[in-house]
């Protein structure tokens, strides 16, 4: 079972990009952990079953083979304030979150704090245009690894 923090694992467009995010994230003083890039299946199917099968509340929508982080083209982060973090999103927290967003953004990312169902602060993304339907194909007939 794979859940890795790694940003080598991620694809190498992505990766140039979260490492492009992670630089001006530290020039504008926020210091910044990668908690999630790379989840297999596996992993995937435990994190969906938090608050509906297994005890927990609902982290995720996205069922194995449904989230960018199985394609690698994904990664959530974590702001750290005064040693501590902040995973919360009200208040002047909130702040910090729309002002990561934007960095993210302007490094060419998408960032799920913009969606408007199930909004995720923490997630980042490239696909470069694809779909999760792409991604599940090429996968389905091992084009991705």
């Amino acid at each position: 079972m794979i859940n890795s923090r790694d940003i080598t694992l991620l694809h190498p467009d992505v990766l140039s990009k979260c490492k492009m995010f992670l630089e001006k994230c530290k020039v504008a003083n926020y210091d910044i952990i990668v908690t999630s890039t790379f989840r297999d299946l596996e992993c995937q199917r435990i994190l969906y079953e938090q608050g509906r099968t297994r005890p927990g509340k609902i982290v995720t929508n996205a069922k194995p083979g449904y989230s960018f982080h199985n394609y690698k083209v994904a990664f959530d982060i974590v702001p750290i304030i005064n040693g501590k973090l902040i995973w919360h999103t009200t208040g002047e927290a909130k702040n910090i979150w729309i002002a990561i967003g934007i960095i993210g953004k302007k490094c060419g990312l998408e960032w799920a704090g913009d969606w408007s169902k199930f909004k995720e602060y923490p997630h980042f993304q490239f696909t470069n245009g694809k779909k999760i339907s792409d991604f599940l194909e090429e996968f389905n007939h091992g084009k991705t690894k």
